[in-house]
């Protein structure tokens, strides 16, 4: 899901149902198809919705005249996107040199053997905020570069919580009283996220169970460890939450937009989300501009943890200008860029010193909160199969915040289909 795309607009995104992509025919895992090389490159991307990367790429051009990038924007969904990407390199083509892909599709790309192994001298990786870099490998080894970066945050109405004499919740149980409690009395729904069974839920699903103290796997996909009393205790938050109605039955439908906008309408107490919420709910449009702040996200009995968005730059194997490729990487992840990432574009830049600059932070208010959720955010399961993985994740917990499965056998589903995808390796 490329969430780290709709910063000022709204996000679009569906779980991508690829499934039996082994990589065969493909190089093996590094193994550039044509060797070193310098010229003419092509970065693939989904649609650049805040159109800051045409005046970044022309500038590289004008530097670069031997050696232009051409963007080429795929649509802006991102279950389209992945295809398109992956029709592409199972053809074995070298149409596209440096990719820009989900953080979630790195571990599936790289067991393919269709991105190449980064060199990590080449790139300042000491400089960026490290969990974003863990992101960028599979197998003991680093397969793209992080670009762009994401964490959940919870939103809340500052109005309501300041006249009920209440603080932002730091747990599950505060936000369970106050979602019951507070919000009824001022006309408003307790809670939302997203809900709706595409890539969304199992974020907020991986998040929750991750918070318990629980995973859903291990060994990079081979093995399963959704069978657990952390990740029934994970569930049950969502479930409860249904089931008691501080979360609203509508925002079973909900995905990022949908959850943006009824919280910016004035109509929910609190809200998980991505950072791009902050411009958008200021707007001059929102009934809750300057109304609302944004902490990290709580869990059973402090501050909970976030998984982990973004996007990370991988060249392609059969890349013909690897070493142009690698440059233009370089490039986009230096610190005038990603300043600009941030400033011009509305993305959370992958840099840790930009999270503490003043000019930045009074821009930005929210810097300092995303980059403590950031900095204990975990990756979402990383598997050679993420797509099915997510797609079993969807359907189990949405059957089970629907009130078709009690979180026990939810949890026992979970990992026997689980289990299933990973004996598919």
């Amino acid at each position: 899901m490329r969430w780290t795309r709709a910063a000022g607009r709204g996000l679009l995104a569906a779980a991508v149902a690829l499934a039996g992509y082994a990589g065969l025919g493909a190089p093996s895992v590094g193994q550039a198809a044509h060797g070193g090389g310098r010229g003419p490159i092509t970065l693939v991307t989904a649609g650049d919705l805040t159109d800051y990367l045409d005046p970044v790429l022309e500038d590289w051009n004008r530097a670069h005249p031997d050696e232009p990038v051409t963007l080429v924007e795929l649509p802006d969904s991102a279950d389209e996107t992945r295809a398109q990407m992956v029709t592409s390199l199972r053809s074995g083509s070298g149409r596209f040199d440096v990719l820009n892909i989900d953080v979630a599709w790195t571990s599936e790309f790289a067991a393919a053997g269709w991105i190449a192994p980064v060199e990590p001298g080449r790139f300042p990786l000491e400089s960026f905020l490290p969990p974003v870099v863990d992101t960028a490998t599979f197998g003991g080894r680093l397969y793209a570069v992080p670009y762009v970066t994401n964490a959940g945050l919870l939103y809340y109405r500052s109005d309501v919580l300041e006249a009920e004499g209440e603080e932002p919740p730091r747990t599950w149980a505060e936000l369970e009283r106050l979602a019951k409690e507070v919000a009824p009395e001022h006309g408003l729904e307790g809670y939302a996220g997203q809900f709706l069974p595409y890539e969304g839920l199992t974020a907020n699903a991986t998040e929750a169970v991750h918070s318990a103290g629980g995973s859903l796997l291990g060994d990079e996909g081979a093995t399963v460890t959704a069978d657990s009393a952390a990740t029934e205790e994970g569930l049950r938050f969502l479930v409860d939450g249904v089931r008691e109605g501080w979360i609203p039955q509508e925002a079973l439908g909900w995905k990022e937009e949908e959850s943006r906008l009824a919280f910016q309408e004035g109509r929910l107490l609190f809200l998980r989300n991505w950072p791009y919420v902050y411009a958008q709910a200021n707007g001059e449009d929102s009934k809750v501009a300057g109304r609302f702040g944004a902490v990290p996200l709580p869990g059973p009995d402090g501050p909970g943890v976030s998984v982990l968005g973004g996007s990370n730059l991988a060249v392609n194997v059969r890349s013909e200008h690897p070493d142009t490729a690698n440059d233009l990487i370089a490039y986009l992840t230096g610190e005038p860029v990603q300043r600009r990432v941030l400033t011009e574009g509305s993305l959370p830049p992958v840099r840790a010193d930009l999270y503490s600059d003043p000019e930045l932070v009074r821009a930005f208010p929210y810097l300092p909160t995303l980059r403590r959720s950031v900095l204990t955010a975990e990756p979402r399961p990383k598997s050679p199969r993420y797509d099915q993985v997510s797609l079993v994740v969807q359907a189990v917990v949405h059957d089970a915040m629907a009130g078709r499965q009690t979180p026990g056998r939810a949890v026992a589903r979970l990992a026997r289909e689980l289990e299933s995808v990973a004996r598919e390796d």
